[in-house]
């Protein structure tokens, strides 16, 4: 994996702060009905791995959403902060929690079955239907 340099980030509010140590380039967007539901529109995320340094935690609320992730948000505004996988801990964060990331691109499309009818992309990526994704999160529960 190609990552970038750290990249800090900030809720709306300033009450938490992000250094995510990691950043994978290569962001993946997810067209599920849960992160849909949460953000109003597909999830675009860069993986940041488990090297993430995080102030004001205490204003972090979080909603475990699967069997496998939970989301966190702050408390105070309501940002949407990440997307944590619980067997590695490792962090999803929003693309548009960044201010600074140059060089990214799209590499994987998430829920590809459950994209709805109203918006496309016309990059091309890997995609993974609903199916493959029960089965991949099924073999780490």
């Amino acid at each position: 994996m190609s990552e970038l340099k750290s990249a800090t980030a900030s809720c709306l509010c300033g009450s938490v702060k992000i250094t995510a140590n990691e950043i994978n380039p290569k962001f993946s967007v997810c067209h599920c009905q849960t992160c849909r539901t949460w953000g109003g529109a597909p999830y675009f995320a860069v993986q940041c791995g488990e090297n993430v340094e995080i102030e004001g935690a205490d204003n972090i609320k979080k909603y475990e959403s699967s069997a496998w992730a939970s989301r966190g948000f702050c408390s105070q505004c309501g940002t949407h902060l990440f997307y944590q996988l619980k067997q590695t801990g490792a962090y999803n964060m929003p693309v548009g929690l960044f201010k600074e990331l140059r060089g990214l691109s799209m590499n994987m499309q998430y829920f590809s079955d459950k994209r709805p009818d109203y918006y496309c992309f016309t990059n091309e990526t890997k995609e993974m239907t609903e199916a493959e994704i029960m089965a991949y999160f099924a073999s780490q529960v």
